[in-house]
């Protein structure tokens, strides 16, 4: 099993742990891959809620640059969703970016 399968298992498991019975792997793996090599560095594979600039990060990296989203209040919204939904102590990356996609409809 290679590294990155190694993950996106690691990324299927917290998802199921975190109430998502149904995962699209094939989105998963468009998020996990367009984070690149940062999936493996442990500080670049969290986001921290209680950090301003690290969703401030989110909101320009992820909603606003990949997704192309303007509405900062759908963005804020969205954003405080998946952290009230997400609340593992150490929410990874690309299931935070995974569960943002689906709190808005949205696809990569």
């Amino acid at each position: 099993m290679s590294k990155f399968d190694e993950m996106m298992a690691k990324y299927s498991a917290e998802l199921k742990s975190a109430g998502k019975s149904a995962v699209d792997a094939d989105q998963l793996t468009k998020v996990a891959k367009g984070l690149g090599p940062s999936i493996y560095l442990r500080d670049a594979s969290m986001v921290s809620c209680t950090d301003q600039t690290e969703l401030d990060r989110v909101k320009a990296n992820f909603l606003t640059k990949k997704l192309g989203m303007t509405d900062n209040a759908a963005m804020d919204a969205a954003i405080a969703a998946v952290c009230a939904d997400y609340s593992s102590k150490q929410r990874l990356r690309v299931v935070f970016y995974y569960m943002l996609l689906q709190k808005l409809g949205k696809t990569l």
